[in-house]
Protein backbone atom coordinates (compact mmCIF):
# COMPACT_ATOMS: atom_id res chain seq x y z
CA UNK A 1 0.00 0.00 0.00
CA UNK A 2 3.07 2.37 0.71
CA UNK A 3 5.04 1.62 -2.72
CA UNK A 4 1.32 2.37 -4.24
CA UNK A 5 0.77 5.48 -3.00
CA UNK A 6 4.14 6.99 -3.23
CA UNK A 7 3.73 6.10 -6.88
CA UNK A 8 0.65 7.84 -6.99
CA UNK A 9 2.02 10.44 -5.53
CA UNK A 10 5.37 10.57 -8.11
CA UNK A 11 2.81 10.10 -11.12
CA UNK A 12 0.27 12.80 -10.21
CA UNK A 13 3.52 15.04 -9.27
CA UNK A 14 4.83 14.61 -13.00
CA UNK A 15 1.62 14.68 -14.51
CA UNK A 16 1.02 18.32 -12.64
CA UNK A 17 4.26 20.29 -13.55
CA UNK A 18 4.14 20.56 -17.20
CA UNK A 19 0.24 21.73 -16.99
CA UNK A 20 1.56 24.22 -14.71
CA UNK A 21 4.16 25.43 -16.76
CA UNK A 22 1.71 26.22 -19.42
CA UNK A 23 -0.02 28.21 -17.02
CA UNK A 24 2.60 31.16 -17.41
CA UNK A 25 4.02 33.19 -19.80
CA UNK A 26 6.40 35.86 -19.11
CA UNK A 27 6.21 39.82 -20.59
CA UNK A 28 8.42 42.54 -20.80
CA UNK A 29 6.52 45.53 -18.83
CA UNK A 30 7.06 49.16 -19.86
CA UNK A 31 10.08 49.58 -17.27
CA UNK A 32 12.06 46.87 -18.82
CA UNK A 33 11.19 44.31 -16.45
CA UNK A 34 10.90 40.49 -16.86
CA UNK A 35 7.32 39.70 -15.80
CA UNK A 36 5.63 36.29 -15.19
CA UNK A 37 2.35 36.30 -15.07
CA UNK A 38 -0.50 33.66 -15.41
CA UNK A 39 -1.55 32.76 -18.87
CA UNK A 40 -5.10 33.79 -18.10
CA UNK A 41 -5.55 36.87 -16.16
CA UNK A 42 -8.98 37.36 -14.48
CA UNK A 43 -8.18 39.33 -11.41
CA UNK A 44 -6.01 42.67 -10.20
CA UNK A 45 -5.29 45.71 -8.70
CA UNK A 46 -4.20 49.11 -10.48
CA UNK A 47 -1.30 50.90 -8.31
CA UNK A 48 -1.23 54.41 -8.97
CA UNK A 49 -2.60 57.65 -10.89
CA UNK A 50 -4.61 56.71 -13.54
CA UNK A 51 -3.88 53.37 -13.48
CA UNK A 52 -7.11 52.20 -12.61
CA UNK A 53 -8.77 54.43 -15.64
CA UNK A 54 -6.44 52.74 -17.93
CA UNK A 55 -8.40 49.43 -17.07
CA UNK A 56 -11.85 51.23 -17.22
CA UNK A 57 -10.83 52.83 -20.54
CA UNK A 58 -10.52 48.84 -21.52
CA UNK A 59 -13.72 47.89 -20.02
CA UNK A 60 -12.14 45.57 -17.28
CA UNK A 61 -13.82 47.11 -14.19
CA UNK A 62 -15.48 43.90 -13.13
CA UNK A 63 -11.75 42.25 -13.07
CA UNK A 64 -10.85 44.66 -9.99
CA UNK A 65 -10.73 42.76 -6.85
CA UNK A 66 -9.07 46.03 -4.48
CA UNK A 67 -8.74 50.02 -4.76
CA UNK A 68 -6.24 52.02 -3.28
CA UNK A 69 -8.03 55.09 -0.55
CA UNK A 70 -8.77 57.75 -3.21
CA UNK A 71 -11.11 55.29 -4.77
CA UNK A 72 -12.82 55.46 -0.97
CA UNK A 73 -13.17 59.16 -0.46
CA UNK A 74 -16.51 60.76 -0.71
CA UNK A 75 -15.73 63.79 -2.04
CA UNK A 76 -18.25 67.01 -2.89
CA UNK A 77 -15.39 67.77 -5.92
CA UNK A 78 -14.74 64.67 -8.45
CA UNK A 79 -13.70 65.41 -11.63
CA UNK A 80 -12.63 61.62 -12.81
CA UNK A 81 -15.22 60.15 -15.07
CA UNK A 82 -14.21 56.31 -14.31
CA UNK A 83 -14.78 56.47 -11.22
CA UNK A 84 -18.31 58.59 -11.83
CA UNK A 85 -18.91 55.81 -14.38
CA UNK A 86 -18.35 52.92 -11.66
CA UNK A 87 -19.71 53.79 -8.22
CA UNK A 88 -19.21 50.33 -7.14
CA UNK A 89 -15.12 50.31 -6.95
CA UNK A 90 -15.97 52.37 -3.42
CA UNK A 91 -17.19 48.95 -2.26
CA UNK A 92 -14.26 46.95 -3.00
CA UNK A 93 -11.61 46.67 -0.40
CA UNK A 94 -8.62 48.66 0.51
CA UNK A 95 -5.14 47.11 -0.63
CA UNK A 96 -3.32 50.63 0.11
CA UNK A 97 -2.98 54.70 0.25
CA UNK A 98 -3.00 56.44 -3.22
CA UNK A 99 0.00 57.91 -5.72
CA UNK A 100 1.50 54.10 -5.19
CA UNK A 101 1.67 54.16 -1.76
CA UNK A 102 0.28 50.46 -1.87
CA UNK A 103 0.41 47.93 1.70
CA UNK A 104 1.49 44.33 1.60
CA UNK A 105 -0.51 43.32 3.99
CA UNK A 106 -3.82 44.61 2.96
CA UNK A 107 -2.69 42.70 -0.74
CA UNK A 108 -2.14 39.48 0.76
CA UNK A 109 -5.43 40.07 3.06
CA UNK A 110 -7.75 40.83 -0.27
CA UNK A 111 -10.07 37.58 -1.38
CA UNK A 112 -9.67 36.96 -3.61
CA UNK A 113 -5.95 37.62 -4.55
CA UNK A 114 -4.93 39.34 -7.42
CA UNK A 115 -2.88 37.60 -10.13
CA UNK A 116 -1.51 40.27 -10.83
CA UNK A 117 -0.66 44.06 -9.98
CA UNK A 118 -0.61 46.92 -12.11
CA UNK A 119 1.09 50.19 -11.75
CA UNK A 120 1.80 53.54 -13.28
CA UNK A 121 4.78 55.59 -12.28
CA UNK A 122 7.10 52.97 -10.99
CA UNK A 123 9.48 55.63 -9.13
CA UNK A 124 6.15 56.58 -7.36
CA UNK A 125 5.02 54.78 -3.69
CA UNK A 126 6.19 51.34 -3.27
CA UNK A 127 8.83 49.91 -5.34
CA UNK A 128 7.64 47.44 -7.85
CA UNK A 129 10.23 45.06 -7.61
CA UNK A 130 10.26 45.41 -3.33
CA UNK A 131 6.44 45.20 -3.78
CA UNK A 132 6.09 42.01 -5.72
CA UNK A 133 9.24 40.35 -3.45
CA UNK A 134 6.41 41.12 -0.51
CA UNK A 135 3.32 39.72 -1.92
CA UNK A 136 4.92 37.03 -4.31
CA UNK A 137 2.13 38.88 -7.10
CA UNK A 138 3.57 39.75 -10.35
CA UNK A 139 3.86 43.58 -10.70
CA UNK A 140 3.44 44.98 -14.21
CA UNK A 141 4.74 48.58 -14.58
CA UNK A 142 2.89 50.76 -17.11
CA UNK A 143 3.58 54.92 -18.37
CA UNK A 144 1.04 57.05 -18.36
CA UNK A 145 1.58 59.12 -21.45
CA UNK A 146 -0.23 62.55 -22.06
CA UNK A 147 -2.30 63.12 -24.86
CA UNK A 148 -0.12 66.46 -26.50
CA UNK A 149 2.97 64.79 -27.22
CA UNK A 150 3.03 60.79 -25.99
CA UNK A 151 0.32 59.61 -27.17
CA UNK A 152 2.24 56.54 -28.35
CA UNK A 153 3.45 55.81 -24.39
CA UNK A 154 -0.48 55.98 -23.80
CA UNK A 155 -1.11 53.25 -26.28
CA UNK A 156 1.86 50.97 -25.46
CA UNK A 157 0.38 50.87 -21.74
CA UNK A 158 -2.72 50.63 -23.07
CA UNK A 159 -1.66 47.77 -24.71
CA UNK A 160 0.17 45.83 -22.57
CA UNK A 161 -2.37 45.94 -20.05
CA UNK A 162 -4.92 44.65 -22.50
CA UNK A 163 -2.41 41.66 -23.71
CA UNK A 164 -2.63 40.25 -19.91
CA UNK A 165 -6.23 41.24 -19.48
CA UNK A 166 -7.19 39.70 -22.82
CA UNK A 167 -8.72 42.67 -23.54
CA UNK A 168 -6.81 43.29 -26.86
CA UNK A 169 -9.43 44.30 -29.55
CA UNK A 170 -10.68 47.03 -26.89
CA UNK A 171 -7.40 48.78 -26.71
CA UNK A 172 -7.36 49.03 -30.68
CA UNK A 173 -10.82 50.89 -30.24
CA UNK A 174 -9.58 52.99 -27.63
CA UNK A 175 -6.65 54.00 -29.42
CA UNK A 176 -8.87 54.47 -33.22
CA UNK A 177 -11.10 56.55 -31.14
CA UNK A 178 -8.00 58.69 -29.99
CA UNK A 179 -6.59 59.38 -32.97
CA UNK A 180 -9.94 59.89 -34.98
CA UNK A 181 -11.22 62.69 -31.87
CA UNK A 182 -8.05 64.42 -32.21
CA UNK A 183 -8.22 64.40 -35.57
CA UNK A 184 -11.40 65.62 -36.23
CA UNK A 185 -10.37 68.69 -33.97
CA UNK A 186 -7.15 69.54 -34.99
CA UNK A 187 -8.47 69.40 -38.87
CA UNK A 188 -11.35 71.91 -38.08
CA UNK A 189 -8.56 74.83 -37.55
CA UNK A 190 -5.71 73.51 -39.27
CA UNK A 191 -6.13 76.35 -41.97
CA UNK A 192 -6.52 79.23 -39.80
CA UNK A 193 -4.01 82.15 -40.75
CA UNK A 194 -1.36 82.83 -38.12
CA UNK A 195 -2.69 86.49 -37.21
CA UNK A 196 -6.04 85.05 -36.92
CA UNK A 197 -5.10 82.96 -34.03
CA UNK A 198 -6.93 83.91 -30.90
CA UNK A 199 -4.27 83.93 -27.78
CA UNK A 200 -5.28 82.13 -24.75
CA UNK A 201 -4.20 80.89 -21.01
CA UNK A 202 -5.72 78.57 -18.94
CA UNK A 203 -5.52 79.04 -15.54
CA UNK A 204 -6.23 77.54 -11.97
CA UNK A 205 -5.11 73.69 -13.18
CA UNK A 206 -4.88 71.51 -10.50
CA UNK A 207 -1.41 69.32 -9.73
CA UNK A 208 -1.91 67.24 -6.60
CA UNK A 209 -4.12 69.48 -5.37
CA UNK A 210 -5.91 72.96 -6.33
CA UNK A 211 -4.08 75.85 -7.31
CA UNK A 212 -5.19 79.59 -7.95
CA UNK A 213 -5.20 81.48 -11.57
CA UNK A 214 -1.07 81.24 -11.94
CA UNK A 215 -1.47 77.75 -12.17
CA UNK A 216 -0.79 76.37 -15.78
CA UNK A 217 -0.12 74.04 -18.49
CA UNK A 218 2.18 75.30 -21.53
CA UNK A 219 1.60 71.83 -23.06
CA UNK A 220 -2.20 72.47 -22.74
CA UNK A 221 -3.52 69.29 -25.34
CA UNK A 222 -6.50 71.82 -26.06
CA UNK A 223 -4.90 74.45 -27.27
CA UNK A 224 -2.90 72.29 -28.95
CA UNK A 225 -5.53 70.20 -30.43
CA UNK A 226 -7.33 73.27 -32.35
CA UNK A 227 -4.27 75.13 -32.93
CA UNK A 228 -5.23 78.16 -30.69
CA UNK A 229 -2.43 80.32 -29.46
CA UNK A 230 -1.19 79.62 -25.59
CA UNK A 231 0.70 82.44 -24.56
CA UNK A 232 2.34 80.19 -21.84
CA UNK A 233 3.59 78.60 -24.61
CA UNK A 234 6.67 79.94 -26.79
CA UNK A 235 6.23 78.91 -30.42
CA UNK A 236 9.73 77.51 -29.92
CA UNK A 237 8.71 74.65 -27.17
CA UNK A 238 5.71 74.00 -29.63
CA UNK A 239 5.34 70.50 -29.37
CA UNK A 240 7.87 69.52 -26.78
CA UNK A 241 6.14 67.49 -23.55
CA UNK A 242 6.14 70.63 -21.44
CA UNK A 243 5.59 70.37 -17.70
CA UNK A 244 3.07 72.19 -15.59
CA UNK A 245 4.13 75.43 -13.98
CA UNK A 246 3.15 78.51 -12.39
CA UNK A 247 4.08 82.09 -13.87
CA UNK A 248 4.07 85.20 -12.43
CA UNK A 249 1.76 87.54 -12.21
CA UNK A 250 3.62 90.13 -14.15
CA UNK A 251 3.97 87.75 -16.82
CA UNK A 252 0.34 87.36 -17.35
CA UNK A 253 -0.23 90.70 -17.55
CA UNK A 254 2.30 91.77 -19.69
CA UNK A 255 0.90 88.75 -22.26
CA UNK A 256 -2.76 89.94 -22.04
CA UNK A 257 -4.45 87.10 -23.71
CA UNK A 258 -7.27 87.75 -25.69
CA UNK A 259 -9.54 84.96 -24.06
CA UNK A 260 -8.99 83.25 -20.71
CA UNK A 261 -9.99 79.71 -19.55
CA UNK A 262 -10.12 78.63 -15.59
CA UNK A 263 -10.09 75.20 -15.06
CA UNK A 264 -12.95 74.42 -12.69
CA UNK A 265 -10.52 72.12 -10.43
CA UNK A 266 -8.98 75.24 -8.90
CA UNK A 267 -13.18 75.97 -7.20
CA UNK A 268 -12.21 73.03 -4.56
CA UNK A 269 -10.16 76.44 -2.95
CA UNK A 270 -13.64 77.84 -1.83
CA UNK A 271 -15.62 81.14 -2.99
CA UNK A 272 -13.29 83.15 -1.41
CA UNK A 273 -10.17 81.81 -2.93
CA UNK A 274 -9.21 80.22 -6.32
CA UNK A 275 -8.45 81.96 -9.34
CA UNK A 276 -12.38 83.37 -10.42
CA UNK A 277 -11.79 85.04 -6.94
CA UNK A 278 -8.49 86.54 -7.84
CA UNK A 279 -9.70 87.94 -11.67
CA UNK A 280 -12.56 89.39 -9.43
CA UNK A 281 -10.17 91.19 -6.48
CA UNK A 282 -6.96 91.57 -7.93
CA UNK A 283 -6.34 95.40 -9.61
CA UNK A 284 -3.78 94.00 -11.70
CA UNK A 285 -5.98 91.47 -13.69
CA UNK A 286 -8.65 94.13 -13.84
CA UNK A 287 -6.86 95.71 -17.16
CA UNK A 288 -6.37 92.46 -18.70
CA UNK A 289 -8.36 92.54 -22.59
CA UNK A 290 -10.15 89.17 -21.91
CA UNK A 291 -11.47 90.47 -18.30
CA UNK A 292 -12.16 94.11 -19.87
CA UNK A 293 -13.84 91.65 -22.66
CA UNK A 294 -15.87 89.64 -20.81
CA UNK A 295 -13.98 86.70 -22.41
CA UNK A 296 -13.47 83.87 -19.51
CA UNK A 297 -14.97 80.80 -20.03
CA UNK A 298 -14.53 77.77 -17.57
CA UNK A 299 -13.50 74.26 -18.22
CA UNK A 300 -13.76 70.66 -16.85
CA UNK A 301 -10.09 69.39 -14.37
CA UNK A 302 -7.36 68.81 -16.97
CA UNK A 303 -5.79 66.87 -13.88
CA UNK A 304 -7.07 64.79 -11.19
CA UNK A 305 -5.88 61.71 -9.98
CA UNK A 306 -3.54 62.59 -12.84
CA UNK A 307 -4.49 63.61 -16.56
CA UNK A 308 -8.31 63.55 -17.49
CA UNK A 309 -8.15 61.93 -21.43
CA UNK A 310 -12.17 62.59 -21.58
CA UNK A 311 -11.95 65.37 -20.14
CA UNK A 312 -8.84 66.68 -22.08
CA UNK A 313 -10.82 65.85 -25.48
CA UNK A 314 -14.26 67.51 -23.89
CA UNK A 315 -12.77 70.58 -22.96
CA UNK A 316 -11.01 70.77 -26.55
CA UNK A 317 -14.36 70.43 -28.32
CA UNK A 318 -15.52 73.97 -25.96
CA UNK A 319 -12.37 75.60 -26.70
CA UNK A 320 -12.90 75.40 -30.45
CA UNK A 321 -16.17 76.50 -29.94
CA UNK A 322 -15.18 79.49 -27.85
CA UNK A 323 -12.37 80.36 -30.15
CA UNK A 324 -13.78 79.06 -33.49
CA UNK A 325 -17.70 79.13 -33.45
CA UNK A 326 -17.96 78.75 -37.22
CA UNK A 327 -15.48 76.04 -37.48
CA UNK A 328 -17.63 74.43 -34.36
CA UNK A 329 -21.12 74.95 -34.95
CA UNK A 330 -21.87 71.63 -35.67
CA UNK A 331 -21.01 70.75 -32.28
CA UNK A 332 -22.57 70.58 -28.77
CA UNK A 333 -19.90 70.74 -26.76
CA UNK A 334 -22.01 69.33 -23.30
CA UNK A 335 -23.54 66.47 -25.75
CA UNK A 336 -19.75 66.02 -27.30
CA UNK A 337 -18.56 65.64 -24.02
CA UNK A 338 -20.93 62.87 -22.99
CA UNK A 339 -20.33 61.14 -26.75
CA UNK A 340 -16.58 60.95 -25.29
CA UNK A 341 -17.44 59.27 -21.58
CA UNK A 342 -19.82 57.08 -22.83
CA UNK A 343 -17.31 55.39 -24.97
CA UNK A 344 -14.25 55.69 -22.91
CA UNK A 345 -15.87 55.24 -19.27
CA UNK A 346 -19.38 53.70 -20.50
CA UNK A 347 -21.63 56.02 -19.39
CA UNK A 348 -22.79 60.09 -19.85
CA UNK A 349 -21.13 61.70 -16.90
CA UNK A 350 -20.93 65.74 -17.92
CA UNK A 351 -24.24 66.72 -15.85
CA UNK A 352 -22.49 64.92 -12.64
CA UNK A 353 -19.63 66.59 -12.75
CA UNK A 354 -21.45 69.86 -14.15
CA UNK A 355 -23.84 69.89 -10.22
CA UNK A 356 -20.34 68.86 -8.35
CA UNK A 357 -18.61 71.79 -9.84
CA UNK A 358 -21.42 74.47 -9.27
CA UNK A 359 -23.17 74.20 -12.72
CA UNK A 360 -20.90 76.70 -14.66
CA UNK A 361 -19.17 74.18 -16.63
CA UNK A 362 -18.28 74.82 -20.13
CA UNK A 363 -19.72 78.60 -19.96
CA UNK A 364 -18.78 82.43 -19.63
CA UNK A 365 -17.67 82.64 -16.31
CA UNK A 366 -19.30 86.45 -15.02
CA UNK A 367 -16.60 87.96 -12.66
CA UNK A 368 -18.82 90.34 -9.63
Amino acid sequence: MWKINIFSILFSFCFILPVSASETRTITDMAGRSVEIPTSVDKVICSGPGCLRYLIYLEGQDLVVGVDSIEKRINKFDARPYAIANPQLKKLPLFGEFRGFDNPELILGLNPQPQVIFKTFKNMGYDPDELQAKTGIPVICLVYGNLASERQKIYDSLNMMAEVIGHQDRAKQVEAFFEKTISDLESRTANIPEDQRRSCYIGGVAKKGPHGFQSTEPAYPPFRFVNAKNIACPPEDAGKPLQHTNVSKEQIISWNPEVIFIDLATTQLGKNAGAINELTIEPAYQGLTAVQNGKIYSLLPYNWYTRNYGSILANAFYVGKVLYPERFADVDPKVKADEIYSFLVGKPVFSHMDTAFGSIAFEKIELH
